[in-house]
């Protein structure tokens, strides 16, 4: 077992199961590893990424849902959307309430970026079942998640936070408690909304400027000295220009999160033409089969001569 990281070496280890180790799953159970907690089972519908990360930490690899919470007190999920995540909660069959014994007194924390009422119902059925779930809602992204230094957006039972705030603060430099199931997973919907149209609107103003000729790189100088300054401009504005689209954050993501914002937009009666219009770019990049790129990759629809 790796060296447990500083500050937090004197915290009581904690028997620890994975659902979904992609990148950010994967990421997040080396962290809490090198932070001395015991990685005991690790689940994945991708075999091979769950039998690497196994033998890497030591933790057994999981065939079955029912499977990954028998020696766990917590179990962490990252799943890729509301209907992987309510399958993993199914009332029936293979899930995680189908563990031997039960699940009573276990707490499940969901990552996942959600529809906020997929929170709930999760929330729901793992109450029923005698087990307790928290929302981390995570920003940033890989590099983050392996540094331990993730923004994370927490919901639910206020003593369920205040017991996994150690923890959690094991895999994050700021978190925050922002209420009931649901309410992280809204501001998480509101976070990726803005991001997504500061992405969409930084490649048409890029792509722009290429078309009438424009250095690319006085450009994004003078850009960084406006108004037209922003986080995803520092991100993503170099690789729109070369087209180094590496993934850190899929365009696939993208249009997924910017769906479940318009949606709560259009349950709350408002129109948000921006959020719309930004949807339908994601959408039209992963209909071209390029929702692997990065987020950046939402560029090569406005640059002439590119994909679109």
């Amino acid at each position: 077992m790796p060296t447990p990281t500083a500050p937090f070496a004197s915290l009581p280890a904690r028997a620890i199961a994975f659902v979904g180790v992609g990148r950010m799953g994967a990421n997040l159970a080396r962290r809490l590893a090198e932070c001395g907690h015991r990685i005991v089972a690790v689940y994945d519908t991708h075999t091979p990424s769950a039998t690497a990360l196994g033998s890497e930490l030591g933790a057994r690899v999981a065939t079955r849902l029912a499977d990954v919470a028998t020696e766990a007190e917590i179990v962490v999920t990252v799943v890729t959307d509301d209907a992987a995540q309510l399958a993993i909660y199914a009332e029936s069959g293979d899930s995680l309430l189908a563990t031997p014994g039960g699940v009573s007194g276990k707490i499940f924390v969901n990552c996942a970026t959600l529809a906020p009422r997929t929170h709930i119902e999760c929330a729901r059925r793992a109450a029923a079942a005698g087990a307790a779930t928290l929302e981390a809602c995570m920003a940033s992204s890989i590099p983050q998640a392996r540094a331990g230094t993730l923004f994370l957006m927490c919901a639910g039972p206020a003593e369920v936070f205040a017991a996994l705030e150690p923890l959690l603060r094991q895999i994050s430099t700021d978190l925050r408690h922002l209420g009931p199931a649901g309410r992280a997973a809204e501001v998480k919907a509101l976070v990726n909304m803005v991001m997504n149209i500061h992405t969409a609107a930084l490649a048409e103003g890029l792509g722009l400027a290429h078309a009438l000729g424009h250095d690319l790189d006085v450009l994004r100088e003078v850009f960084a000295r406006t108004g037209a300054a922003s986080r995803v401009l520092e991100t993503d504005g170099e690789d729109m220009q070369n087209r180094a689209h590496d993934c850190f954050f899929s365009a696939d993501h993208a249009a997924k999160d910017s769906t479940i914002a318009w949606r709560l937009g259009c349950e709350a009666g408002l129109d948000l033409p921006l959020a719309a219009t930004t949807r339908l770019q994601f959408e039209k990049l992963s209909a071209l089969g390029l929702g692997h790129l990065d987020k950046s990759g939402v560029a090569e629809l406005t640059f002439k001569g590119r994909h679109a």
